[in-house]
């Protein structure tokens, strides 16, 4: 007897990864290309595309694309017209203004809005918060562009590497992370030092509140990002914080707070909570109005504290400290501490994600003559924001990624799929590999 075939999720029409590449395209049409136009092979649309669907399908590298570059499948899925050869791509986007790709971020993010997705990562009146990191994704002794910073090994040689400040909405109850927006750590045009993490910083928060004028954010940063000019800068965009605070790095800080202990001024919170088969012990102190540094006696803080005790030494088995503008009560400590704790996401679900769950993140896709290696990056991520849209909003996909458990596992499947068979849409090709059946076509042969 014949089982009959599951039901199919219902699809959310525009979140679904066929909307989602409409939305690209409509952003790529917008990217100037430089060329003559005139005779013309692979227009800018298609090329960007086509290194968009590389990324997509998790593919190792430009020349491993370039093998399966006739699949029809590929044209039908991303609607592209002609695919170019790994030179070409290379030739083509490097030098191209990437400030569209990161508007392309806010496309689809407005997507999330226009589907009421974004409620969901709502954390606190209204506010969203924002995790905020740098990671590097290039590192050569030989391979070098005019945007590499260089780096002195312990024996005196210098090393090539690219690095980058990334941006993503998370939610301690959401494993789906949104990227906002990404900036490169570069060598910029007629300087001969350095960039540092901090410039990029500034200029991708001032282009996430160019790009979302509106978004009230809550931006959660390690202990670094604690300081007198980047509080500055958050407060200059109106952009409240929750920033990690190391007592190595704020003796002054943590002396009020002993102070404030010893005057009996220190909100406190206490907690046993039963986590699986254990115990979790815990506590949370509070305290208002205290000065980041002794230098910045003006600038006023709140600050956030939590501990956590082994269950059988009650020693404290771990620690988390916090500066933030917002004013907390009793019944928030919780919520804020989670909050905090939450800005590991952009570590775990994001760069973790990325290098090491099949997306070749820190392979070298190309480094060209001018920003190709930005460039790559950037759709490297779109497509990472693609897929994590996927997983909040499409039932189908993420049926199919319970189905097949790892994302390595997944996107092999997906490869193949696409190698053996002509689909018309995302839709029917995340049915086939839900179903196991061949719902799309064979392509033909010869």
């Amino acid at each position: 007897m014949t089982r009959p075939a599951p039901p199919f999720p219902k699809l959310r029409r525009f979140l679904c990864a066929d909307a989602l590449i409409d939305t690209l395209r409509r952003r790529f049409q917008s990217v100037p290309d430089a060329r003559e136009q005139s005779g013309t092979v692979y227009p800018m649309v298609d090329t960007l595309l086509a290194a968009f669907a590389m990324f997509s399908l998790k593919d190792p590298s430009l020349l491993a694309f370039e093998e399966r570059s006739g699949e029809p499948a590929i044209k039908r899925l991303f609607g592209i017209d002609a695919i170019p050869s790994d030179t070409s791509m290379r030739e083509i986007l490097d030098g191209i203004d990437t400030s569209h790709l990161n508007e392309a971020f806010a496309d689809i993010f407005h997507e999330l809005q226009r589907g009421n997705v974004l409620r969901e990562f709502a954390f606190h009146n209204n506010h969203y918060l924002l995790a905020i990191d740098g990671t590097g994704y290039f590192c050569s002794s030989k391979i070098h562009c005019p945007e590499c910073l260089e780096r002195k090994t312990s024996g005196g040689k210098i090393q090539y590497v690219h690095q980058a400040v990334a941006a993503v909405l998370v939610h301690p109850d959401q494993k789906v992370v949104i990227p906002l927006a990404i900036e490169p750590i570069v060598k910029q045009d007629g300087e001969t030092k350095n960039d540092c993490e901090r410039n990029a910083t500034r200029r991708l928060l001032r282009r996430i509140r160019l790009l979302y004028p509106k978004i009230k954010l809550i931006v959660v940063e390690d202990g670094l990002a604690s300081n007198a000019p980047h509080i500055a800068d958050l407060k200059d965009l109106k952009m409240s914080y929750l920033l990690g605070a190391k007592p190595g790095d704020h003796a002054h800080l943590f002396d009020q707070v002993i102070a404030a202990g010893d005057e009996d001024r220190i909100e406190t919170l206490t907690r046993v909570d039963p986590i699986g088969n254990r115990v979790i012990q815990s506590e949370t102190q509070y305290v208002s109005d205290l000065a980041l540094n002794a230098s910045n006696q003006s600038l006023r803080v709140n600050f956030l504290q939590h501990f956590e005790y082994d269950n059988d030494s009650g020693e404290v088995s771990k620690r988390f400290s916090w500066v933030t503008n917002v004013t907390l009560d009793r019944s928030l400590l919780s919520k804020f501490t989670a909050g905090g704790r939450s800005r590991w996401r952009i570590e775990n679900e994001t760069f973790n994600t990325l290098k090491n769950q099949g997306y070749h993140f820190e392979h070298n896709y190309g480094h060209g003559k001018q920003n190709l290696s930005t460039v790559l990056m950037l759709l490297m991520f779109l497509a990472f924001m693609v897929d994590q849209v996927q997983q909040a909003c499409c039932p189908l996909f993420a049926s199919v990624q319970e189905k097949f458990k790892s994302r390595r596992a997944l996107w092999e499947k997906l490869r193949s799929h696409v190698n053996h068979f002509v689909f018309e849409s995302f839709a029917e090709l995340w049915q086939a590999m839900l179903s196991g059946s061949a719902m799309g076509v064979p392509p033909p042969r010869g």
